[in-house]
């Protein structure tokens, strides 16, 4: 049973979408226990735990046999109880927490990378084994008669609730709850519920506080580690009244962690908590009456020293906090933040209940992921696991950012806020690359430093400067925060700016950039990437604007004098950005995607072997540099963001480029889709989408066990509302041209623009849009302007 059939299955149960409730009946193949552990993470964009049994998985018990029977919290080997997890990817995750980690070239060349961040797993809190008188619970002995998981995506948890029958006949419902909380985010909390059916006896629980752990690594996959190695060293552990607390330190960055657990039993009984190996054993001993249920309450709290100068001492504060409330108190404050989000976020589509689900799991995951305190961002897997190492990609500005500008523009500020953090670093990345001006901002990276081993497809790609300007005039667009822009954005956009006249030149009285790769990793080192040089145009052109807005507010001079901007300058911008060479073929009738993009031999994508996909991890990439093939929209996707192209040039580039586009790349279609959408051809545009949406839910990559695609998840709420709905924010308001797809009845969303909330419902021709708080605000509907 695949994913989708478990979903159809769900519906039929009579789960009401409404509810944001997503059910699956849960086997026990190590492919679907490795990709449950990723869909039903629990996650608050400050720590992220995998959804793993708490009580492993078959093979993991070096002293206990899944045969056995007998076996007593008394006897069990401590090396069963510290047992190294290798079948599942059991990880705990801080975001922007991180060591360094060699990456060694073959060739020694002056200014590459040779030294790489990686986000850590910090420590396993999850680990609870079960005990019912002898007899061990686990999913592999006795008999299960139920096997569900939920993610309740409006109350902000997962349940795992399972029906079991031991060997000797003990039967037992457990319900595990298991929540990171947003309003606390240290927080992460396990709600263990064991209800005896048929049997009296005592119970025991085996608790594991386990801070010795390391990373996932596979070889064999270039986005994701490819070799384990010690990063934490554990510097001290230590109980109080049997809480257990463990600081470690990172070897390299020497950034510290302090992992903090406690427990309360809901009835009376022994808690008793002890060190073995730096690991930390709480045993909980009580009984249990026929028809009782009893709960063991696991709070777990991680500090980082980025964020707190004494992370032990935050650690013991915020575990005293926590356990001064209830946990009901801790599940409403969790409700009442998701009611927010969701009120805010609001999107439903009636006429397709299996897309619906999908994209409010996907807008889940999406806040879930989000770094919301200005020390982090949105990692390409977000929290859920440890594909491309945590790293933060140019997908944030471009994927994700507008869902939040949309829905939360606080958050959206709040990754901004973090870009601006790292210019410093962006500076000396520059000065690397022999810039003497401006700032480059890594292609991949956690806290600013490049970590991208391969420059021909990740340094390289200088477009990286030109998303993060476009995300600050997309945020200004669509709020109208001027302050914002004062204390962060404009500076952002000038320092971006510098570089393009530094790294491009005038020739023939054209403005041109050499030497850069575009999005398309299949096609590296180019001349004048179309999308980088419209990336460029557009990141010039406002800081021309920035600084008149500035200047007229009377709020330049300050940060004039602070990066010694002169007028001069602007004048540079202004004429650089007027003579930007904008590739196109009078051929073709196409932009092409680089000057010499169109002179290379043409493949054929459908006689690319399936067995041969994705085409990095099978062919060499010169062979895919001389071929016109790419793995992603690259031209099409500077089509949608910037929407200044002669239409009919749009058209031929999409229907050029539709037939050499492999979609290797998770943040492809969503873009088609909207392409299509933009064109008219409408069932290539739900075709796009429907691939899109589902990625993750389907497992379509075949690697959603390494983390989501939150990027694409991203691009599927973007499919929606500049596809389908047909939005576009301009200078002069708000654009709504909707087209839905034929069996979609209905589609209403909410969004924010300039602090006001809006409403809108399209259902066939009609559009109804309302203002449900704010100011008035203009819109232009099929470009007929209204005042809402």
């Amino acid at each position: 049973m695949d994913i989708c059939d478990y979903l159809k299955n769900a519906l039929k149960k009579g789960l009401q979408l409404k509810d944001k409730i997503y059910e699956q009946v849960i086997n026990t193949n190590p492919a679907d226990l490795l990709l449950c552990e990723t869909l039903f993470h629990n996650a608050n964009g400050y720590i992220g735990i995998r959804s793993c049994f708490e009580e492993g998985y078959a093979g993991e018990f070096s002293a206990v046999n899944p045969g056995q029977k007998e076996v007593s919290p008394d006897n069990v080997s401590r090396n069963s109880v510290l047992r190294n997890f290798v079948s599942s990817i059991r990880g705990s995750y801080i975001n922007g927490f991180y060591d360094f980690i060699d990456m060694p070239q073959a060739e020694k060349l002056y200014g590459l990378i040779e030294e790489k961040q990686i986000m850590l797993n910090i420590a396993d809190t999850q680990s609870i084994r079960l005990f019912l008188g002898s007899e061990e619970f686990n999913m592999w002995t006795g008999k299960i008669i139920e096997s569900r998981r939920i993610l309740n995506m409006s109350k902000g948890f997962s349940e795992r609730l399972v029906r079991w029958v031991s060997p000797d006949g003990k039967e037992v419902e457990i319900c595990i709850r298991r929540t990171a909380s947003f309003t606390r985010p240290c927080l992460f909390l396990i709600d263990y519920s064991v209800k005896a059916i048929n049997f009296s006896s005592p119970v025991s629980f085996i608790s594991v506080h386990k801070g010795d752990v390391e990373n996932f690594f596979d070889p064999a996959d270039p986005r994701v580690a490819s070799h384990v190695q010690r990063h934490l060293d554990i510097v001290n552990f230590n109980t109080e009244n049997n809480a257990s607390f463990i600081t470690a330190e990172t070897v390299r960055s020497k950034l510290k962690v302090c992992t903090a657990v406690d427990h309360v039993l809901s009835k009376e009984g022994q808690i008793k908590t002890v060190f073995d190996n730096k690991t930390a054993v709480c045993t909980i001993d009580t009984q249990i009456e026929q028809n009782e249920s009893i709960t063991l309450f696991k709070y777990s709290i991680f500090t980082d020293s980025i964020r707190y100068e004494a992370c032990d001492k935050k650690a013991r504060h915020e575990l005293t906090s926590v356990l001064s409330v209830t946990p009901d108190t801790l599940y409403l404050e969790q409700q009442n933040y998701l009611d927010d989000y969701w009120n805010n976020a609001f999107l439903e589509i009636d006429g397709d209940d299996e897309l619906q689900q999908a994209v409010q799991f996907n807008m889940y995951q999406l806040v879930q992921s989000a770094g919301k305190d200005g020390h982090c961002s949105i990692a390409a897997k977000g929290l859920s696991g440890e594909g491309y190492e945590g790293h933060y990609f140019w997908d944030t500005e471009i994927y994700v950012e507008p869902f939040f500008v949309f829905g939360n523009p606080a958050i959206a500020r709040g990754l901004i806020s973090h870009r601006y953090s790292t210019l410093e670093e962006a500076r000396k990345n520059a000065l690397l690359l022999g810039h003497k001006s401006g700032v480059l901002f890594p292609w991949r990276t956690i806290m600013g430093k490049e970590c991208s081993g391969f420059f021909p497809a990740g340094t390289a790609q200088y477009h990286i400067n030109g998303d993060i300007a476009w995300s600050v005039i997309f945020y200004f667009l669509a709020t109208g925060d001027l302050d914002f822009i004062i204390q962060k954005g404009a500076e952002l956009v000038f320092e971006c700016a510098r570089l393009w006249i530094d790294v491009g030149n005038f020739y023939n009285g054209q403005f041109r950039i050499n030497c850069v790769t575009g999005p398309d990793e299949y096609t590296c080192v180019v001349n004048n990437n179309y999308y980088t040089n419209v990336c460029a145009k557009r990141n010039l052109e406002w800081a021309v604007k920035f600084y008149e807005l500035l200047k007229n507010a009377g709020k330049l001079d300050l940060l004039a004098k602070k990066i010694n901007l002169l007028n001069e300058e602007i004048v540079v911008f202004a004429n650089a950005a007027q003579n930007m060479y904008i590739p196109y073929d009078e051929q073709s009738g196409i932009n092409p995607q680089d000057d010499s993009f169109l002179s290379k031999k043409r493949i054929n994508i459908a006689d690319i072997p399936a067995n041969k996909k994705p085409m990095l991890l099978h062919y060499h990439p010169l062979f895919l540099y001389r071929h016109q093939v790419t793995k992603q929209a690259d031209t099409v996707l500077a089509h949608i963001l910037f929407d200044d192209a002669d239409p009919q040039t749009v058209k031929n580039s999409f229907l050029y480029y539709k037939d050499i586009t492999t979609h290797d790349s998770s943040l492809s279609t969503c873009i088609f889709s909207i392409a299509a959408s933009r064109l008219g051809f409408y069932e290539d545009a739900y075709k796009y989408f429907g691939n899109s949406a589902s990625l993750d839910l389907r497992n379509t990559a075949g690697n959603t066990k390494d983390g989501l695609h939150i990027a694409n998840m991203g691009g599927t709420y973007m499919a929606i509302i500049f596809g389908f709905a047909g939005v576009k924010v301009k200078e002069n308001g708000l654009y709504i041209s909707p087209h839905l797809p034929k069996h979609w009845k209905t589609c209403r969303f909410n969004l924010r623009y300039k602090g006001s909330l809006i409403r809108v419902t399209i259902e066939g021709e009609k559009i109804n849009i309302s203002l449900i708080e704010g100011k008035s605000v203009p819109v232009y509907v099929n470009d007929k302007p209204y005042i809402i």
